[in-house]
């Protein structure tokens, strides 16, 4: 049973940990929109407070910086919290836990705090969720399964993960989030979601990201040869943002637990991408190619049958028109950062 006072509210209260990431201030925006109170909570250690700048005007929102991985104490979040004040007694309806880093640049930098995002900030979380009966959604991975054997990739594999590779950090900590979302549902009755997200792209991606299409588009916006490593015959799928948003918002409003895999099932090379980001910017650009990093997948395709037939979602944004609605953000953001009041800050 809950242990916080039932909400008088009509407005759902939800909590987005990682709310001013990439994904994170996606599902803000989306969650508003739906007409949920939003609780953005981030330490901005790879999120980005102009993510969330445009929301800070809604009275339905509110920001608390803060590092999930310390314990949590909810009442003392919320009167620290930026916006309209909440009542200490409000439920907490739903939990996506979207905190982590998430691409390979950033685990390498932050290796042990990604760690303690996927185990300690999963067990606080968790917690909560529990105290307040909220359905919990974890924001897992592709990288659960490693360089896969099998492609494409469907919930009941099992994966290819080396345990203490330069990836592991990260592999390692979405596997054991997911275990101890399960145990806490099995042994709790926690409301527990768990998604795998494939690669996604699109407007508030980092420029230094450090992932293939970043890369590509700031190279060929600034006409530098974009950088392929290997022969570049790895491949990913990319969904764009605004589908994979969908497909969360069904799956945190439907009674599935999970695993639910969910991207865009059009598998592409890196070298096709590498050339797709040079057509759509009609750059000059060459290709140079790099060694490959260790345990590099070569693979990266799910097998999205459970989400087309338990959620009723499948991707509707094509590669080429994702792209064009993502260049004119990479045009602006490179814009931004070449002010002179903007270099070295």
């Amino acid at each position: 049973m809950s242990s916080a006072a039932p909400g008088k509210n009509s407005s759902p209260l939800t909590m987005v940990t990682g709310g001013a990431g990439f994904l994170g201030s996606h599902l803000c925006d989306r969650l508003l929109a739906e007409g949920h109170d939003v609780i953005c909570l981030d330490n901005l250690i790879t999120g980005r407070r102009e993510n969330i700048q445009h929301l800070f005007a809604r009275p339905q929102f509110h920001f608390v910086r803060h590092d999930i991985t310390l314990p949590m104490d909810f009442p003392a979040l919320l009167s620290a919290s930026e916006g309209q004040p909440l009542p200490a007694t409000r439920r907490l309806d739903y939990i996506l836990h979207f905190a982590s880093p998430a691409s390979p640049r950033d685990y390498a930098r932050h290796p042990i705090h990604t760690l303690k995002v996927g185990a300690l900030g999963t067990y606080h979380a968790l917690g909560l969720a529990k105290a307040h009966d909220s359905v919990f959604l974890l924001a897992s991975t592709s990288e659960i399964y490693g360089d896969p054997e099998v492609s494409p990739q469907p919930e009941k594999y099992w994966g290819n993960v080396n345990p203490i590779g330069p990836r592991s950090v990260y592999d390692e900590a979405k596997r054991f989030a997911e275990a101890i979302s399960m145990a806490y549902y099995r042994e709790h009755e926690v409301k527990v979601r768990i998604v795998r997200i494939f690669n996604t792209y699109g407007e508030r991606m980092r420029l230094e990201d450090g992932r293939a299409l970043p890369n590509f588009m700031v190279q060929a916006l600034q006409g530098k040869p974009l950088t392929v490593y290997g022969k570049g015959n790895q491949t990913r799928s990319l969904c764009y943002v605004s589908d994979l948003v969908e497909g969360l918002y069904r799956l945190l409003t439907s009674g599935q637990t999970g695993p639910i895999n969910l991207g865009n099932p059009e598998e592409v090379s890196i070298l096709q991408l590498a050339q797709a980001i040079i057509r759509a910017t009609t750059s000059k650009s060459s290709i140079v190619y790099e060694p490959l990093p260790e345990d590099d997948p070569q693979r990266r395709q799910p097998d999205i049958t459970a989400a087309r037939e338990k959620l009723g979602w499948q991707p509707t944004v094509s590669l080429e028109s994702g792209l064009a609605k993502t260049l004119p953000y990479f045009r602006s953001s490179l814009r931004n950062l070449s002010r002179p009041d903007r270099v070295g800050a």
